[in-house]
């Protein structure tokens, strides 16, 4: 294990992304346990007030994710371990933040609702994406070994990574980005029946399409979004208040 670690991640300069790494996930699962506690109203754990202001934790978040920026520029031409601390600092306030992603993203207190999901969802995207760097992987690779122009390359698997996103393909999207290979099937395969996608060319152009496109939604998607949702209810909690957004718009 020691030898693998000297190799694969302080050799190759991947020290700083492994703390950020750790330290975003171990942050993350805290927080969720302290909110949880907090939630059940156990012990000690009480949300930080000042007056009958609620100071969420995204503010800390925020302020560590300066902190850990700052001093990451400050460092970067120091040592590794230095540059390292900083990361460390980074991924702890990046954790914080993107847990009430939700909340940022709707301009209200989403949390533990339905739509509060989507802060997870966050996380796991951060977590994936970061793992996948650590693994040495790059985005939009071109060294493929063709006589290819690489900015050529580039450019179609940009565009194979927009038309598989367009169809509601996010984790293909995403990850396709560092293995091309599924950007072409994602880019091929047919849409999700509530992407833009479908709503361009399947609603009342091809019903038989958008029936096929519901069908498969139903059959092979609604099995693993039901088993995401258990898992992201066992490590972050129920969201299950009821919505506040429904039919409500911001002025």
């Amino acid at each position: 294990m020691g030898n693998w670690f000297e190799q694969s991640i302080i050799a190759t300069g991947r020290l700083p992304l492994f703390c950020f790494f750790v330290a975003l996930i171990v942050s993350f699962v805290a927080t969720r346990i302290n909110v949880r506690l907090i939630r059940a109203k156990l012990g000690w754990f009480r949300d930080v007030n000042v007056g009958e202001m609620h100071i969420h934790h995204v503010v800390f978040g925020v302020v560590l994710m300066l902190v850990g920026g700052v001093t990451g520029l400050i460092v970067s031409s120091a040592s590794q371990v230095s540059y390292a601390a900083a990361a460390s600092i980074f991924g702890i306030g990046s954790a914080l933040v993107l847990d009430e992603f939700a909340l940022i993203l709707h301009l209200h207190d989403v949390y533990w609702e339905e739509e509060g999901r989507t802060s997870v969802d966050a996380v796991f995207v951060a977590v994936a994406v970061t793992g996948l760097l650590l693994m040495g992987l790059r985005p939009l690779s071109w060294d493929y070994g063709t006589p290819v122009n690489p900015a050529v390359l580039i450019v179609g698997n940009l565009v194979l990574a927009v038309v598989t996103l367009l169809k509601g393909k996010i984790w293909t999207g995403l990850v396709g980005l560092f293995v091309p290979l599924l950007l072409m099937v994602g880019a091929v395969r047919l849409a999700r029946p509530g992407s833009p996608w479908a709503h361009w060319f399947f609603a009342g152009r091809s019903p038989r399409k958008m029936a096929k496109a519901v069908h498969r939604e139903e059959r092979w998607r609604r099995p693993v979004i039901t088993a995401k949702i258990a898992f992201q209810e066992f490590v972050s909690g129920r969201h299950d208040l009821p919505s506040t957004r429904r039919g409500r718009r911001l002025p």
